[in-house]
């Protein structure tokens, strides 16, 4: 029988300065209590029980290439206490103008294999728009130190949509990473959140957003242009080339189980879907005190219903969409049957098509995706 195998997720609130349109739990400013928090994140793995090998490891933020790379080190070495394959995918996110050389190197030394760089363009003035703090040399920087360095595995993310932004834009930062030969590229329609400094923005008019037309134009461009250039289109926002695909993100659409460390961090396991608070002095308050079922806030007790339907809604991300081998050996039950009614209405609506042993989005349905997903809710 094949060991059970587990995704670990460990979240760094910390930041330099909160990016315009963000509205992840994060701080700027809170310097002095990461290491109050580091070492809560160390205590919450040494107490949480896990028999189940860890796969792939995603370190996330926040910045976490914003604090100490002896912080991050502390947590590797204390998830090394537990069972990691030597085969392991472990990811961390980096921001420009938060890494060196020493810290890159530092990463490497404990087993960080994959780098994920936070670039979303490489225009300054629409960097600077959207609250980045870094401008595009100190991104080209940080990816020439990352080869030195010896990575062999990098994701670049872009953003499309953005304010003020053209399709000349977006052309011109595309081509200048396809050129960098990243093997991993993301890109993500821009999403305004409320209570964001951006919102606030677009709401006294200082900043206005592209037409829809323009941002789907946008994202049929990104799609073609990275194909033609040898990326897979593999979930709905993210390209790769072969072998690059997201491991960890692949075991999240594929309904695998994760535990997520830190404040906010989300989890599954054991059908059950929980998150940790998002205060974070009675996140450590909590973890001082052993009394690690404080800090977790259950969202869903899955009943096996909800589990099948999750199991299409998620795999309906992919670009190949749900396997109906897959969903019976995992059910026993065939989707085709089972979802017969949304199939039905899905396929005459031409968002989805069934393609052999394939369950997956029509080009139509990739701009209504969320029209597909809300079927399955």
């Amino acid at each position: 029988m094949k060991n059970r195998e587990i995704g670990i997720y460990i979240h760094i609130p910390f930041c330099k300065q909160k990016c315009y349109y963000c509205d992840f739990v994060s701080y700027a400013n809170k310097d002095d209590i990461i290491l109050k928090y580091i070492n809560a994140v160390k205590k919450e793995i040494e107490l949480q029980k896990i028999s189940s090998e860890i796969t792939t490891i995603y370190i996330g933020g926040g910045t976490p290439s914003y604090i100490d790379c002896k912080y991050i080190k502390d947590i590797i070495i204390s998830l090394q206490k537990k069972k990691i394959s030597p085969k392991a995918e472990i990811t961390i996110e980096v921001n420009p103008g938060t890494v060196t050389l020493e810290k890159l190197q530092c990463y490497k030394d404990y087993g960080i294999n994959r780098l994920s760089i936070g670039l979303q363009s490489t225009q300054d003035k629409l960097l600077k728009q959207i609250g980045r703090i870094h401008d595009y040399k100190q991104f080209l920087d940080t990816y020439e130190m990352a080869r030195k360095v010896g990575f062999k595995n990098i994701n670049v993310d872009l953003m499309l949509g953005l304010p003020n932004q053209r399709i000349a834009d977006l052309k011109e930062s595309l081509n200048k990473i396809i050129e960098l030969e990243a093997e991993h590229i993301s890109v993500y329609s821009l999403i305004i959140e409320e209570n964001t400094k951006m919102a606030q923005m677009i709401e006294r008019h200082e900043l206005e957003l592209p037409e829809e037309d323009t941002e789907r134009n946008m994202y049929w461009y990104v799609k073609n242009t990275l194909e033609l250039n040898g990326y897979k289109h593999y979930e709905i926002s993210n390209f790769a080339k072969t072998g690059y695909e997201s491991r960890h993100n692949m075991n999240c659409w594929n309904q695998q189980e994760y535990i997520g460390f830190g404040i906010a961090a989300h989890s599954y396991r054991d059908i059950c879907r929980y998150s940790n608070t998002e205060d974070i002095n009675e996140y450590i308050k909590n973890i001082k005190t052993g009394k690690l079922e404080r800090n977790r806030i259950i969202h869903e007790i899955q009943k096996e219903d909800d589990t099948k339907r999750e199991y299409m809604l998620l795999g309906l991300r992919k670009i190949d969409g749900v396997k109906i081998s897959d969903f019976k050996n995992k059910f026993g039950d065939n989707p085709l049957y089972l979802y017969r009614n949304q199939l039905n209405k899905l396929v005459n609506e031409k968002l989805l098509m069934i393609d052999g042993e394939n369950i997956k989005l029509t080009n139509r349905g990739i701009d209504l995706a969320n029209l597909v997903w809300e079927e399955f809710i």
